[in-house]
């Protein structure tokens, strides 16, 4: 197998690459808009969304109903924390073929800046796992209206005793985990040298949630994705969840910008890359 000399010139000189990476995206693809695979992938990323904040949500707030009815009852942090992680793992898996399994504006985000997806795209993601977010915990209010309401609705807050600056923290820290695992797992490089090794893409992801959850659940119930966190506050509506919300998008938006340039630029040596080529141009010129 030929090793990957990183490098213009040298990498024709010492032999090829064994991966491919694909080209960029465009920033604006506008005859992506006539692809019916673009509206597919939509539809998908809906669905997906809608799908996990049904089950997480209603596991939230059937663990929250449980334990107040016996403080050892429900299936505690431990329980939530794999439903998270176990519904990503299922729709990423599921969608991954038609969407890229995205279901995360942040994960979205990250992947727009790392030229992975284009702006149309990624706007189009968002709106649709917003949108399913919403309609998402709407069906859980609609089923269990009692519960929802007394058990906080599965809203993302902040916990009592920690500041603004902890709980900011908490969600960038987290969502770079995840957006890190995202890269990491479907990086093209990995796959080819890897080849041998037989891991579902979803796994280390869904893996990465549930961690994350554990971690984080005590702090600020977990964001780590904005439309989790907008749909849960969307449909509970109480000022609490509004007064934070700010967090659960800006803590998740800087953490996935942060695993971008971590992994393009500084992994895949994005930056030496950009730089070669430029002093190659200025060379020939």
């Amino acid at each position: 197998m030929a090793k990957d000399i990183e490098g213009g010139a040298a990498a024709h000189e010492y032999g090829a690459k064994d991966y491919q990476d694909p080209p960029p995206a465009p920033l604006i693809d506008s005859e992506e808009l006539t692809k019916w695979s673009l509206y597919r992938a939509v539809i998908a990323e809906f669905i997906a969304t809608l799908l996990f904040l049904y089950i997480t949500v209603l596991t939230v707030i059937g663990y929250k109903s449980q334990s107040a009815a016996d403080g050892c009852g429900g299936v505690g942090i431990l329980g939530i924390a794999w439903a998270f992680g176990g519904m990503i793992f299922v729709l990423v898996y599921c969608t991954a073929g038609i969407s890229g399994g995205h279901i995360n504006p942040a994960v979205t985000f990250g992947l727009f800046l790392a030229r992975k997806v284009s702006l149309v795209r990624a706007v189009l993601y968002i709106i649709a796992q917003c949108l399913g977010a919403i309609c998402g915990c709407g069906l859980v209010k609609a089923f269990q209206k009692s519960y929802y309401v007394e058990y906080g609705g599965g809203a993302n807050e902040l916990a009592l005793g920690y500041s603004k600056g902890t709980g900011l923290a908490a969600e960038i820290i987290g969502t770079f985990v995840l957006v890190y695992t995202v890269f990491s797992a479907t990086d093209p490089k990995r796959s080819a040298r890897d080849s041998h090794v037989p891991v579902l893409a979803p796994l280390p992801i869904g893996f990465a949630v549930f961690m994350v959850h554990l971690a984080t659940i005590p702090i600020t119930g977990t964001g780590i994705n904005p439309a989790r966190s907008f749909g849960a506050a969307v449909i509970y509506g109480k000022d609490k969840a509004w007064d934070d919300q700010w967090i659960f998008w800006v803590g998740p938006f800087i953490g996935a910008a942060i695993a971008a340039i971590y992994h393009q630029y500084i992994l895949r040596a994005g930056a030496v890359k950009a730089l070669g080529s430029f002093r190659s141009s200025s060379y020939n010129n």
